[in-house]
């Protein structure tokens, strides 16, 4: 079986998401079976087309999932993962088990819809992606991040990517949270101890550092996968050195217009670079120039 998308474009709805709806074709043998109208997936697809007076308020290509929660926050979870497998967006059940089990209530502001399908602001100029986004980047890694690997998050901000990085890699690998905002290092470090990464916080295999993303952390390197969370004018240089030989980074890269990189290391130390898909993400920058319109 082999799966095709196709990609429709719109203007860009919020930081942290991906500027395309994915209408999926499977073909099976010479069969083709495309979602059909009357599925969630592609009224959420045709939604896009004729817009309500929420489409530009940071909605992404599902809109807003919370219509169809349950009511527990057990059940919230498991609903948005869910969602997110029926539309094609999650295919590994590992990756959905992660996400299930690191709650994004505990990782998003007071008062906010945690399981909306939408990027958030989380202060200082900065925003935690939308669940589709985090679900992407983490299937784009998950050969990269086997139990005893590496992980680097550059821009960890509240701290969800790194805590299910954590998860994936286990207590006999390490994942490494880079921000250059102290005070979201300190309060994503507080969230993790609520999670269920909680533990490798204890045992040293998951930890925040406060830094210039840009620059890595070089204290341990190589890694197996490198995270970047904002969208760099380039790709950056200490990135690649600390990228291991047979590694992969996930860099959304642009200004005006952006796209989601995949870079593998080949055992030569030589990179392969392809896009995987247009995206909207804050700027990869110093600390001083995020804050200077806080």
């Amino acid at each position: 079986m082999s799966v095709h998308f196709h990609y429709y474009p719109f203007p860009p709805l919020a930081y942290g998401c991906s500027y395309y709806a994915t209408y999926a074709t499977k073909r099976t043998l010479s069969t083709y079976r495309r979602i059909p109208p009357h599925s969630s997936c592609f009224s959420a697809i045709t939604n896009l087309f004729f817009p309500n007076p929420n489409f530009f308020t940071g909605n992404t290509l599902f809109l807003r999932m919370k219509r169809f929660y349950p009511v527990s926050g057990t059940s919230k979870i498991k609903a948005m993962v869910e969602r997110l497998q029926r539309c094609g967006v999650i295919t590994s059940s590992k990756v959905a088990e992660v996400m299930e089990k690191v709650d994004r209530a505990l990782f998003v502001p007071d008062g906010a819809e945690p399981y909306d399908d939408s990027p958030m602001a989380i202060g200082y100029n900065a925003t935690i992606s939308a669940p589709h986004m985090h679900a992407m980047c983490l299937q784009l890694l998950e050969e990269k991040l086997q139990p005893g690997m590496r992980a680097l998050d550059v821009g960890s901000g509240t701290g969800y990517l790194t805590a299910c990085f954590a998860l994936m890699v286990g207590p006999q690998g390490r994942a490494i949270g880079v921000e250059h905002i102290p005070e979201l290092v300190s309060s994503s470090i507080e969230n993790i101890q609520k999670s269920a990464a909680a533990t490798q916080l204890t045992d040293g295999s998951l930890s925040i550092h406060a830094g210039d993303g840009r620059e890595g952390w070089a204290e341990f390197a190589p890694y197996d996968a490198i995270h970047v969370g904002a969208a760099a004018p380039e790709i950056p240089q200490p990135l690649i050195d600390q990228l291991k030989a047979g590694g992969r980074m996930v860099i959304p890269v642009g200004n005006i217009f952006q796209d989601l990189k995949v870079v593998d290391k080949n055992s030569d130390g030589s990179i392969s670079v392809r896009t995987e898909t247009s995206v909207r993400y804050v700027p990869l920058t110093s600390r001083e120039a995020q804050l200077r319109t806080y």
